[in-house]
């Protein structure tokens, strides 16, 4: 490089010439790099080429690099995008709004209107009275079996999906993976579910089915059929009862109490006093179960059970 300095005197720049390149020199230099290849490469061998923009970015490499991102849609009747697991969940609820009909017709007639009249013969008038609406050909596939059947197929295909997404999330690849990973939790309300079952299916066998098969009829099951079978069989009857009112009315007293956010872990207080509402919830839950399932033991049990013996 050339060193300038400016004369004091004259104030113009004094060239050091010792400093300045030689052109000579500079041009001996230059012969001796190696050529640049032609085709547009430079030193280190890359190829200058144009940027591509994303809306030009190839087809079979778009979708790699940018998912497709769809629109959010909402149908005519107000299904959105929503996973399995949303409609799973709300078939299994709204199944169990159906079936709750049913309930209350059928706890009424074996329960709370045997304890008002203190007669079995006088409770048949009015059992009679308001079977066609809840047994008849129509009524009882729609009130009875058919939410009964999507309510429990909706609850273990939605322990199946949940199981499925857990083994994805974790990466199972093996059948040794999965013995690994836990199934989802379950909670004492699907437990009870899951035992509720076999005791609701018993009961549809003995009080459906076997006189349909036997007799060939079964409109002639009334309460003075019912006070016969625990007379014939009275451990069997007065167990099997017992087992299915109470696990019965405590499925359905908490499952309605989460369907209403009342469960103790559905509580979203973050103070002293979240604990003291969980306890409170609790008791409250409990105490309704045991109430119902009382008055229907008293009634069943009790009333048409003690007419039996």
């Amino acid at each position: 490089m050339a060193d300038y300095r400016h004369n004091l005197n004259t104030k113009e720049p004094i060239v050091n010439s010792e400093s300045a390149p030689n052109p000579d020199t500079m041009a001996d230099a230059s012969a001796d790099l190696p050529p640049t290849p032609d085709g547009g490469e430079g030193l280190m061998g890359l190829t200058n080429v144009e940027p591509s923009p994303v809306e030009e970015t190839p087809a079979e490499f778009k979708e790699d690099y940018f998912p497709a991102t769809e629109p959010q849609r909402t149908s005519t009747l107000g299904l959105g995008n929503h996973g399995p697991a949303y409609y799973l969940s709300r078939i299994q609820r709204y199944s169990s709004y159906a079936f709750t009909v049913f309930s209350s017709f059928h706890i009424a007639n074996v329960s709370l209107i045997p304890l008002l009249t203190r007669s079995v013969p006088e409770s048949n008038r009015y059992l009679l009275l308001t079977r066609p609406y809840y047994q008849s050909t129509l009524t009882e596939p729609l009130l009875v079996a058919l939410p009964l059947l999507v309510h429990v197929s909706s609850g273990i295909a939605l322990r199946l999906y949940r199981r499925r997404q857990t083994l994805r999330r974790h990466g199972a690849e093996t059948t040794g993976d999965r013995k690994r990973i836990p199934w989802p939790s379950l909670s004492g309300t699907s437990a009870l579910g899951y035992a509720l079952v076999p005791l609701a299916s018993f009961h549809v066998l003995t009080t459906r089915i076997m006189p349909l098969y036997m007799h060939g009829d079964n409109s002639m099951i009334n309460l003075s059929y019912i006070a016969h079978g625990f007379h014939l069989y009275p451990i069997v009857s007065f167990a099997g009862f017992t087992a299915l009112v109470g696990v019965g009315v405590w499925h359905v007293v908490w499952g309605a109490a989460r369907w209403l956010d009342w469960v103790p872990s559905q509580v979203r207080d973050t103070d002293s006093r979240r604990h003291l509402r969980k306890k409170r919830r609790w008791y409250g839950i409990n105490s309704v179960s045991a109430l119902v399932a009382g008055v229907w033991l008293a009634g069943g049990l009790g009333i048409v059970g003690g007419v039996g013996r």
